[in-house]
């Protein structure tokens, strides 16, 4: 039985090779994804269609024909309330990207027609809703009222934000009151719900669209599962919370894929405008 083992052993023992980190995510339907192929995809999984969060530049780079123009730059977040807890919230504002807000705001155009698309950025806090969000919602509604063309709010968010207290749910009542408005002035208002969209933004302008698209798979939502279990003492339904839940239910108009979302736009901008 000698063949079972070496009679000479010219094993070397090489270096380890290092291999990069972040190649590999793991979808919630338990498939293991290849990072450069995920984004390739649109940041979609190949096998259960769920809809990664994406950044809001790629956002931009899918939805426009051409580099947009961003208005409301100038408007940023300010510690008003001088709020402290384990870290200021002048800190956390500091440490934030100067250049970006939880929303930006471009006018462009999809497929030649004339938009103003405020996007969320879920990296800014979270996407939560201050008042500098409030007041960039407002701006971009006026604007899109004075330009005659569509708004479009694409909401990535996980509420609002606590650390400007009752000044942030201010601005559930100040950007409904202008959507409103602009509503009465015959504009068209379209939402696109993403995941995560929660909080103040699912209980003000994030429902209150003429038309409501919503990405597959997307979690929408006012509180948190494990809190509407405790209040109410039922289990919850399965699905609950999700984009295709919420069709099912008469919540949204339509669940869309990421890949045709503009034609998606353009379609319903034409049919409505």
């Amino acid at each position: 039985m000698s063949w079972f083992k070496r009679k000479e052993k010219n094993i070397v023992n090489g270096q380890k090779k290092n291999l990069p980190d972040n190649l590999w995510k793991k979808c919630s339907c338990g498939e293991i994804l290849y990072i450069p192929e995920l984004e390739n995809n649109l940041s979609i999984c190949h096998h259960c269609g769920f809809h990664f969060p994406y950044q809001l530049n790629d956002y931009i780079s899918i939805l426009f024909d051409s580099n947009p123009r961003r208005i409301c730059s100038n408007i940023i977040s300010t510690d008003l309330l001088n709020f402290k807890a384990n870290k200021s919230y002048q800190e956390i504002l500091d440490s934030s990207d100067k250049s970006s807000e939880a929303v930006e705001s471009y006018f462009g155009e999809i497929d030649s027609k004339e938009v103003v698309v405020a996007l969320m950025n879920f990296k800014f806090i979270g996407g939560s809703m201050g008042s500098a969000v409030g007041e960039i919602l407002t701006q971009s509604i006026i604007y899109a009222k004075g330009k005659k063309c569509p708004l479009i709010i694409l909401c990535q968010s996980g509420g609002a934000r606590m650390q400007e207290g009752a000044m942030s749910l201010m601005q559930l009542a100040k950007v409904s009151a202008y959507l409103k408005q602009f509503s009465d002035s015959g504009g068209l208002y379209i939402s696109i719900l993403t995941y995560p969209t929660t909080g103040g933004v699912t209980a003000s302008f994030g429902m209150q669209a003429d038309i409501t698209f919503a990405e597959p798979k997307s979690l929408i939502g006012f509180a948190g599962q494990r809190v509407i279990k405790q209040t109410t003492q039922q289990d919850l339904p399965e699905g609950f919370q999700t984009a295709e839940f919420l069709l099912e239910k008469g919540f949204i108009d339509q669940v869309v894929d990421r890949k045709t979302l503009k034609k998606q736009l353009s379609k319903t901008i034409d049919l409505l405008s």
